[in-house]
Order: structure tokens, then C-alpha cells, then sequence
């Protein structure tokens, strides 16, 4: 049985700077029990800067790597460290927080904060609850502060930096004046606004701007036909298939891998094949490890790609041809097979 790390040991650990503190202690940071924060929170002062910002770098490596780990408790007291870099960490490390707690002191962070870093992933942050807020898990009335003041902070006369993540924060808005806010970056002849346009599109679910992401995949600047591969992917825009097929073999790795990725979202007819083609030309290891995880993401993908066969009418009603029904029959033998259950001809129809 291995012994657990006291908080004691844990501090005297963290209080020594002749020596690196061992990933088994930064481990011992996650989950921490009100008594053992406060016991953190008595010493942190002590901690040099520096290391105060390696924690938070080792804390968000390793929880992006293990979903059991978490370092919220910690974080969230790190949005009062003094040092600016320290505070922008601590946002990053709950960017995909769902503890409705937080948002006060964000937007507080991204209005009033003096250091840009910080005000800019407050931004970014917040995003998390405008989605929170449209698929209804968040009290509208918190939603639109939440939107007026991203708003706010976009059409304000903060650094283009600042004004960047609010916009892609409000990616995720339905409000309607957010589509004239991604038109007017999109066209405004500047590569940050527009790349941070195709990321809100991206974020969008909305099919009005196939036809913007495509176009921008031609684009001469590789971080812009990066973004536009990612936002096409994001939003499932078929059309923008053959142009991705294309970026898979574009001189930048990032293009590619935003191609072969979205790729992997859209689906369709050899794209296995390809991914395949791909994996077995190749002895990198962390680009098979990429390739590994896009035949993984196309499997899921190929796999719903059931629903996609029925189209909506105008009118409400499905529609399907001969094709579309026989593999509607094996999708529905195989419900039948798992379940084992009987749908009868009524409940197919």
C-alpha cells in the first residue's frame, strides 16, 4: 500500500528551493481538502514567484493528461497571487471549469485587471459559460451579463489581444448582434481579428458561414487557412472537404494537422483509407500518435454518421433514399442485436 503524502511533508516540499518539487507531491496538490488549502494558502507567500508559476505550468500538464486530477481549489485561491503571470495561469487552469462560482471574479479579472495577459484569458474563460448558458445549464439572466459585458469589452478600447478573446468567447453567443461582430473582424483587413472570426465561427454551430471558412482555406497566411481547417471541421461544413484534402499535404504541420483533424469530424467516403496511407508513410512518433487519435475520432465519427442520412424538410419531415434505408435496417438490427430487443415495424417507420 503506498502511503499518502502528508500536507506537512507536502509543504516542506514546496518550501524547498535547493531541489525541483517531485510530480508525486504535485500530484498530492489535487483534490485538496479545505484544511490542507488553508495550510497551502498560509505559505504561499513564502513561495518564490518562479516556482509559483512552475506549479501551475505542472498542475495544468498533468491534469490535461489525467481527467481524474483536480487542481480547481488551487487555482482558484492562485486568482488572488500577486504576481500577474501567476493569476493568468491560474484562469488558464480553469478554462474548462464548469463551477459557476468563478464567473464574478472573471469578469471582474477581464474588466479591471492590470495586466493584459490576465484580462485576455479572463476573455477566453468566460466562453466556457456562454456555452454553458445556450445549451441551458446556466440561469439566463447570468448568460446575458456574462455576453453584454464580453460586448462591452469587444467594442471598448481595450488591446486588440483583449478584444480578440472576447470575441472568440462570444463564438458560442445566439445573440444576434455577434454575427455582425464576426462579419465585421472577418472583413476587417486584420490577420488577428480575422483569424480570431474563424475561430468564433468554428465555435458557432452555425452553418451561414460554410461558405467564409471556405474561402479562407486558400488563404496565403498558414495560420489563417489553419484556423479556417479548424473551424470547418468544428462545423462539419462538407463543402469544405476537397479544399481539406488538399491542406493534408500543405507544406505547414499545422495546416495538415488541422486538415487531417477536421477531417476526421466530417467523415465521409476513403478518408480511413487516407489516415492509413498516412500512418503507414510515417515513423514519427508523435505523428502517429496524432494519426492515432483522428482514425479514433473518424471510427466515432463514421459510427453517428447514422443520423446524418435523414435530412429535415422545410416541412418536419424525414426523407431518406433506397440506399439511406438499407443501412438504416442493418443500423436498426444491430440496436436489436445489442439490446436484444424487437423493434416492430411501427416504431421503425
Amino acid at each position: 500500500m503506498v502511503k499518502k503524502i502528508t500536507i506537512t511533508e507536502l509543504i516542506n516540499t514546496l518550501l524547498d528551493m535547493d531541489n525541483p518539487v517531485p510530480a508525486k507531491y504535485i500530484y498530492r496538490l489535487s483534490d485538496l481538502s479545505d484544511d490542507d488549502l488553508a495550510k497551502i494558502k498560509a505559505i504561499w507567500h513564502q513561495i518564490p514567484e518562479w516556482r509559483r508559476q512552475a506549479l501551475l505550468e505542472d498542475t495544468e500538464s498533468m491534469a490535461a493528461d489525467d481527467t481524474l486530477l483536480s487542481f480547481t481549489a488551487l487555482s482558484k485561491f492562485a486568482l488572488d497571487d500577486p504576481d500577474d503571470h501567476v493569476r493568468a495561469l491560474a484562469i488558464q487552469n480553469l478554462w474548462e471549469s464548469e463551477d459557476q462560482t468563478i464567473v464574478p471574479k472573471l469578469l471582474e479579472m477581464m474588466s479591471s485587471d492590470k495586466s493584459e495577459e490576465v484580462r485576455a484569458n479572463a476573455a477566453y474563460a468566460l466562453g466556457q459559460f456562454v456555452y454553458l448558458g445556450e445549451i441551458e445549464e446556466l440561469k439566463e439572466n447570468l448568460l446575458h451579463q456574462i455576453e453584454d459585458q464580453l460586448i462591452s469589452v469587444y467594442r471598448g478600447d481595450d488591446t486588440l489581444l483583449v478584444r480578440r478573446q472576447a470575441l472568440e468567447a462570444l463564438g458560442y453567443s445566439s445573440r444576434p448582434e455577434v454575427d455582425d461582430f464576426l462579419r465585421e473582424a472577418y472583413s476587417s483587413g486584420n490577420r488577428d481579428l480575422l483569424a480570431s472570426s474563424l475561430f468564433a465561427m468554428g465555435r458557432s454551430a452555425n452553418s451561414i458561414w460554410h461558405p467564409y471558412v471556405e474561402k479562407m482555406l486558400t488563404h496565403q497566411d498558414a495560420e489563417i487557412r489553419a484556423e479556417a481547417a479548424r473551424a470547418a471541421g468544428e462545423l462539419e461544413a462538407k463543402s469544405c472537404r476537397d479544399l481539406l484534402l488538399e491542406l493534408v499535404q500543405d507544406e505547414n504541420e499545422e495546416v495538415r494537422q488541422a486538415a487531417i483533424w477536421s477531417l476526421s469530424e466530417i467523415g465521409g467516403e476513403d478518408i480511413q483509407d487516407l489516415f492509413m496511407n498516412l500512418y503507414n508513410s510515417t515513423d514519427d512518433d508523435e505523428e502517429l500518435n496524432f494519426l492515432e487519435d483522428a482514425l479514433d475520432n473518424l471510427a466515432f465519427t463514421n459510427d453517428v454518421g447514422f443520423f446524418t442520412l435523414l435530412d429535415v424538410a422545410e416541412e418536419g419531415e424525414l426523407h431518406y433514399d433506397d440506399e439511406d434505408e438499407d443501412e438504416i435496417e442493418i443500423y436498426l438490427k444491430d440496436i436489436e442485436d445489442l439490446l436484444d430487443i424487437d423493434i416492430d415495424d411501427e416504431d421503425k417507420e
